[in-house]
């Protein structure tokens, strides 16, 4: 059967902010928010988590990536408009559109749906309206007006899942790449260079399974200073998650959660990295038995 990936991280908790390059003239810099209930979260788009992964690649395996993008010149470079999933991972992994017109004027749009889902990150706290203050001083003699400017933040940790299937990759290997640089992206979070967030894995759960619907989304919640899995333990306590398929790693392991989930026959391991050596090594065994 089709063996499915899934993973929900957490991140550390710590001060995030909007993360725009470029001001559009107001002297506030908002955070994207949801409405849970009767509260107000934070949130980040699964495009900003995807393109913190399309920069990992480009950093680790340029000569297999198609579409870069230049800092000091602000631009995307493309190496090959035609794409190709075979030759480039990010083409196989994200997809690709081209939208375009014939002589004839019909469509020739050239595209290929992403294999790699991304959801929108949400904060694990609700967010209660905190903004910093900031100014520009500008020189009298030179006409400069002095410039403030205000930044929503929000002190919490962000919660997102990823959903990947190998076998519709031009080269399944390639998800083991993905696997690795989950704890490896950079800037998710940050505004104009100004803040740096750490969106690395705190906790993380990992799924390797034949059903198609993840089950473990938005399994993390605050319990207390920490973070919690309650939701997780039920679904393995009643078998609509197997153990086996699980593998749970990061500051969780040391909480009564870990612990219960280990009770329960669910891989637990302290590091994040070595949750990730795990998740390769079953996917080796899963390639090797088709």
């Amino acid at each position: 059967m089709t063996k499915h990936i899934f993973v929900t991280v957490v991140t550390p908790t710590a001060v995030a902010a909007n993360n725009r390059g470029e001001g559009d003239g107001s002297t506030l810099s908002t955070l994207q928010k949801i409405t849970r209930g009767i509260d107000q979260y934070t949130t980040v788009s699964g495009e900003a988590i995807r393109w913190a992964y399309r920069e990992y690649l480009q950093n680790c395996q340029p000569q297999e990536v198609n579409r870069t993008f230049d800092p000091e010149k602000d631009e995307y470079n493309i190496k090959d408009e035609k794409y190709n999933s075979n030759t480039y991972i990010d083409d196989d992994l994200f997809g690709f559109m081209d939208a375009k017109k014939d002589k004839d004027n019909k469509n020739a749009t050239t595209k290929r749906r992403g294999v790699l889902e991304i959801s929108r990150a949400i904060s694990l706290d609700p967010y209660w309206g905190d903004i910093v203050f900031g100014a520009k001083g500008g020189k009298k003699e030179k006409g400069d007006k002095t410039i403030i400017h205000n930044t929503e933040v929000h002190c919490t940790a962000y919660q997102y899942t990823m959903a990947l299937t190998p076998e519709s990759l031009k080269k399944p290997e390639r998800a083991e790449l993905l696997l690795d640089a989950i704890p490896a992206i950079q800037h998710v979070g940050g505004n104009h260079a100004r803040f740096l967030y750490d969106f690395r894995p705190e906790s993380m759960v990992i799924r390797l399974t034949d059903e198609a619907s993840p089950w473990i989304m938005d399994c993390f919640k605050r319990s207390g200073e920490s973070v919690g899995c309650p939701r997780l333990v039920r679904l393995v306590e009643v078998q609509d998650v197997l153990p086996d398929e699980l593998i749970v790693a990061g500051e969780i392991a040391d909480t009564p959660y870990g612990k219960q989930l280990e009770s329960l026959g669910v891989k637990v391991c302290r590091g994040i990295k070595e949750a990730i050596k795990e998740a390769k090594t079953r996917l080796s065994l899963t390639s090797s038995k088709v």
